[in-house]
């Protein structure tokens, strides 16, 4: 049977002018309309295809395949609005329908927005939702503090940036925590702090931990021997110089350079620090 919303790899049945008949199963056959017809292909070659519900609940193929599948989170672009909904490019040539019911605030023409791809089971439709919490899982978070995880930046609040960690759970990176410039879509990775009671997770963009000082020490030594022996960014500069030169923030570059100190490797004052003479 033939998953709707998602790749599929289907059998040529026969072949028409007007394009191919795939055997979708249970969901009987599937017109992939001439123009995705790949070349030279013929009856009983498999073909790798998106399939979809047209406007007259038809299932329907194509070859092209979208920039997210029915179960994904992405960022998209809005193409078009109208009095029921948007219409969002999502590498398809028919556009991605939110219906207003569906829209965390009324969408505009031009912005992107990160949403979830779902099939409506009332209608049998794709649809997208920018209401992304209640597409979370229910499960009870199995992380372990300081673990790697995938995050995906979708709102910014007055605390801070909200995330999806892992495509599955919500969670929040503070403000004060971060220093870096992060935009609503952007991917990266981040790093467990804590899992609370309510399944939300606390995160922070940088590892923590003795083997992130230890690494950071390294860099911080490389690096005053590339600037010639010292280098003027020290625990009294401001958070976003020393982060646009290391890539952390303020607490672990103290705990590093702190390192380096006792160990008698560099040299500290006011407006530099320096390698140690030995």
């Amino acid at each position: 049977m033939a998953q709707i919303g998602r790749i599929n790899t289907l059998t040529i049945k026969r072949k028409q002018d007007y394009g191919a008949h795939l055997d979708g199963g249970e969901s009987g056959d599937i017109l992939l309309p001439k123009r995705y017809v790949p070349k030279k292909c013929q009856p009983g070659d498999a073909v790798e295809v998106f399939v979809y519900a047209d406007s007259k609940d038809h299932l329907r193929a194509t070859t092209q395949k979208p920039y997210a599948t029915v179960g994904q989170f992405a960022k998209l672009r809005v193409k078009g609005t109208s009095s029921s909904g948007a219409y969002l490019d999502w590498g398809l040539q028919k556009d991605l329908f939110v219906p207003k019911r569906e829209q965390h605030a009324r969408m505009e023409e031009g912005k992107s927005y990160v949403v979830f791809v779902f099939l409506d089971k009332k209608t049998n439709r794709i649809i997208a939702s920018s209401k992304l919490d209640k597409f979370l899982s229910l499960q009870s978070p199995n992380y372990e503090e300081g673990e790697e995880v995938d995050l995906i930046i979708y709102d910014k609040t007055d605390l801070g940036y909200k995330v999806l960690v892992n495509n599955a759970y919500g969670g929040m990176v503070y403000k004060n925590e971060v220093f870096q410039k992060l935009v609503v879509g952007q991917q990266l990775k981040g790093y467990i702090k804590k899992v609370r009671d309510d399944r939300k997770i606390d995160l922070s963009l940088q590892q923590s931990g003795y083997q992130r000082v230890d690494d950071i020490s390294k860099d911080i030594l490389n690096t005053i021997k590339d600037h010639g022996g010292r280098i003027t960014v020290t625990d009294k500069s401001p958070p976003e110089d020393i982060y646009s030169l290391f890539g952390v923030s303020k607490k672990t570059f103290k705990k590093a350079i702190g390192a380096l100190y006792k160990k008698r490797l560099i040299t500290i004052d006011t407006n530099c620090i320096y390698l140690a003479r030995r």
